[in-house]
């Protein structure tokens, strides 16, 4: 079973667009996974939601709803970086990444790992 690592950055994008993620994942997927989030994910949406104003704000609030909605797992970590650098520790061959982040979608392609990205605000697609 492969697993899924959803990204901050991806999570909002999808809040922004109306992107049912898991719905796109159902439909582009078609092997067995399980979709996680790093634990500290949850403290990068809080921290966007204390700092930012306006739009941002809001679609971290909604991000951050859609994820207790669904119930989504989430990895647990130990140490104290930040997201995308505990992504990329956890990434190996059995997972793919979904993000929105330019410069972690090259350096999981770099690794080899397997990036899901949004395509014309509407729909999901896996490069790699």
């Amino acid at each position: 079973m492969k697993r899924i690592i959803l990204d901050t950055d991806f999570l909002i994008h999808c809040a922004a667009n109306k992107v049912d993620y898991t719905e796109e994942l159902r439909r582009i997927c078609d092997f067995r996974y399980e979709v996680y989030i790093i634990d500290k994910t949850l403290d990068e949406l809080d921290h966007i939601i204390e700092e930012k104003k306006g739009k941002t704000k809001s679609y971290a609030k909604l991000a951050k709803l859609i994820l207790k909605k669904k119930k989504i797992k989430q990895i647990k970590t130990k140490k104290d970086n930040i997201v995308d650098t505990l992504i990329i520790e956890h990434a190996d061959k059995n997972t793919l990444v979904a993000t929105a982040d330019a410069n972690l979608k090259r350096i999981l392609k770099k690794k080899g790992v397997p990036v899901i990205v949004i395509r014309q605000r509407s729909y999901l697609k896996i490069i790699g």
